[in-house]
């Protein structure tokens, strides 16, 4: 069987940086939907399609391609006493932007560091601004259910 649009698949991988460092030793698998539903990185996609149970693919993604570039507009200095004092260095903070459900805006920010008198917020996801190489084996493909695909419809 061949890795076409609505097979689910299985691949067993690992993530390093530009300099092999590991980011990611891929403990889990990665089960997904193919066929362009946004599951997984798009270059990688690409490179999946037609792949059979066993085949190895690496992929160089640049930091645009995967994670995106490091933004600094998304740091922010907050004051301290906007915060109480449970407030911990990398604690996740949810903060939503604008009035109405549909045109609010939500974004993650990690605490990256705690001052006398501020916070710093960081709104990049931690590996944004890196260059990743992506290296997976194919390990099960299967057709998806009706179910499945839907599931992945009502998401996008």
């Amino acid at each position: 069987m061949y890795i076409t649009k609505n097979s689910m698949v299985t691949l067993d991988y690992t993530v390093t940086d530009a300099d092999n460092h590991l980011i990611d030793s891929g403990a889990e698998p990665i089960v997904y939907l193919h066929g362009g539903y946004g599951s997984i990185f798009d270059k990688l996609e690409h490179a999946l399609e037609g792949k059979t149970i066993g085949e190895n693919v690496v992929v160089k993604l640049n930091a645009n391609e995967a994670f995106g570039e490091y933004q600094n507009d998304l740091v922010l200095v907050e004051p301290r006493s906007s915060f109480d004092d449970t407030i911990a260095v990398d604690q996740q903070i949810e903060m939503i932007y604008g009035n109405e459900e549909e045109d609010a805006i939500k974004i993650i920010y990690t605490v990256t560091a705690i001052e006398e008198d501020s916070v710093i917020l960081d709104g990049n996801h931690p590996l944004s601004g890196l260059n990743i190489i992506f290296d997976t084996t194919v390990i099960a493909i299967r057709k998806a259910s009706e179910q499945e695909i839907n599931e992945h419809l009502d998401i996008l």
